[in-house]
């Protein structure tokens, strides 16, 4: 047999123990243009954080947008929307909860839980069935985009986004160090692996920037996210600093509130999928 390369749909090994079903569909009554999902490979280089702004920054924009939070064992999306409330549903499906500011929609683990220090102790095939749940009995009803942030690591979850999602295409974050350049690497044939399009690079934490004089001041090597783009033909659409305004926001749940538009070469591109 011939090396799999994860294209379910394209391939003849019906007995494959790998293949998967085919990709499921959400409610009837949803409708999602398009789906783009927010990963790294890399652990703490802020797929949340850039997951919340690029929803934030389409929403501005007078696009219907939902958040799934795939992260389900670290879930931080609703705390960056002051969102508290748990999640409800009927016999059919799980209505989402909606930010104050923009209506983003967002379905998140973190809304099952019983308290914000109730740990979820499940297994892989368990969590990755969560995602699913999250993707096609949610109430999501009509969206411009459903914003996937995605958990750190190559495996189950990423597995089932990849594969049980109708992606229009991943943006892959990474940081200025060469120690997480090399695992997001990792993501990124992983994205071609499963015929995933990568549709951009974003670089967080690039930099700092004076509060005095607004000099750039780079902690790493500034170069090694733009060598990362050239080896795998990728696009570095943002560079994003370490802005301890964003993060205080971000703790208390004032995301909304960020003015920043870092996103918008990156936007421009979103747009242009329809």
């Amino acid at each position: 047999m011939s090396e799999c390369n994860h294209d379910c749909a394209n391939c003849s090994q019906n007995n494959c123990n790998d293949r998967q079903a085919t990709p499921k569909k959400p409610l009837d009554s949803t409708r999602i243009k398009h789906i783009i999902g927010v990963l790294s490979g890399k652990g703490g280089v802020g797929k949340s954080m850039i997951s919340s702004l690029l929803a934030i920054d389409l929403s501005k924009r007078g696009f219907s947008v939902g958040i799934l939070d795939a992260d389900i064992t670290g879930p931080s999306i609703p705390k960056m929307f002051d969102i508290d409330a748990m999640a409800y549903g009927d016999d059919k499906g799980i209505y989402p909860n909606t930010s104050k500011k923009y209506g983003i929609k967002i379905v998140s683990a973190a809304m099952l839980l019983e308290s914000e220090d109730t740990p979820v102790l499940w297994r892989g095939p368990i969590v990755s069935g969560m995602v699913e749940q999250f993707y096609n009995q949610v109430y999501w009803l009509d969206l411009d985009y459903l914003i996937v942030d995605m958990p750190p690591g190559t495996s189950d979850v990423a597995l089932t986004v990849g594969q049980s999602l109708p992606l229009d295409g991943i943006v892959m974050v990474t940081s200025p160090s060469k120690l997480v350049s090399s695992v997001v690497s990792k993501a990124i044939v992983m994205a071609d692996k499963m015929n995933t399009k990568i549709l951009s690079l974003v670089e967080n934490m690039a930099f700092v920037k004076c509060p005095n004089c607004n000099e750039k001041i780079y902690l790493y090597k500034n170069d090694v996210s733009l060598e990362l783009a050239k080896k795998y033909n990728l696009k570095l659409m943002a560079a994003l600093p370490l802005d301890h305004a964003l993060a205080n926001m971000a703790d208390e749940g004032a995301i909304e509130d960020y003015r920043e538009d870092y996103l918008n070469e990156l936007v421009a591109d979103l747009l242009a999928l329809d």
